[in-house]
């Protein structure tokens, strides 16, 4: 199971996302930048996160700490800003965090080298997981000590904003012409020959499990959290056996509008 941390202060919004994170402080002496089950884009974004991260960090790719974080929904009260007032408000219990890493730059290619081998294991990661939110746009990487650390999971596993299409996802092509790290000449072969045979259904059963149930509560369609837990696993494991066929890497687009669903964008209603 993921820490637990109670939050002990509000530091400051960060607007950069749509869902308005916010820096904490923590019980246990950590600062962490915290995405609030309150916001627009709803819980599954926060499941999102905590199942991709988990997995990306048994993969051996960095991602920061991952907790699960403890909200009193009196925290507000001294917020001057009403709109983080009213998030506050309405996000009491558990919220997701991630270890904020002071100093971190956000990702440049023009600054940043990547090698072939680590970028094809991101890319072949956010193809496993359908992540439609990291591309030249907006890398969501940092750069902390020289090293490059994958952030904001919440825009992936689309398929469980309609679950009847889970079992036509693992068979759904990625095109990562886009892609942040497409022009650094990613080796996706190597990454599917090293990664693919450890996204087992017991892997992804294990990184599962750290979802809290509340989130999955009353999932329509499931008996209960556990059954809505074992679906993730069934969709993911047999789209890495092969997804390395389908990643396509091809021009980038000079102009095109962001493809972001209407979810994350915010122009496509609530996604609970």
């Amino acid at each position: 199971m993921l820490p637990e941390v109670t939050a002990t202060r509000y530091v400051t919004p960060l607007r950069e996302g749509g869902s308005l994170p916010g820096l904490v402080e923590a019980d246990d002496l950590g600062t962490y930048v915290m995405k609030f089950t309150g916001a627009g884009q709803g819980r599954k974004t926060l499941v999102a996160e905590v199942l991709c991260g988990r997995l990306a960090r048994e993969l051996g790719l960095r991602v920061p700490e991952l907790v699960r974080i403890w909200l009193d929904p009196v925290i507000g009260l001294a917020e001057p800003d009403e709109e983080v007032q009213e998030l506050l408000k309405v996000s009491g219990g558990l919220n997701f965090g991630m270890d904020f890493l002071p100093g971190s730059l956000g990702f440049d290619p023009l600054a940043y080298e990547v090698s072939p081998e680590e970028a094809g294991r991101v890319v072949w990661f956010d193809a496993l997981v359908n992540n439609v939110d990291r591309s030249w746009r907006n890398p969501n990487m940092l750069v902390w000590h020289n090293d490059l650390w994958l952030i904001d999971h919440g825009a992936t596993l689309i398929f469980h904003h309609n679950w009847a299409t889970a079992r036509a996802a693992a068979d759904r092509p990625y095109d990562a012409s886009d892609h942040a790290l497409a022009p650094f000449a990613p080796d996706i072969e190597a990454a599917a020959a090293a990664l693919a045979p450890r996204v087992t259904e017991e892997l992804l059963t294990a990184c599962a499990a750290d979802i809290p149930d509340e989130w999955l509560a009353d999932e329509p369609g499931f008996a209960d959290p556990d059954e809505v837990r074992a679906a993730y696993a069934g969709a993911l494991a047999p789209r890495a056996r092969t997804i390395h066929e389908r990643i396509t890497l091809g021009e980038p687009s000079k102009d095109r509008p962001s493809q972001a669903p209407g979810w994350l964008t915010g122009k496509g209603g609530d996604a609970k």
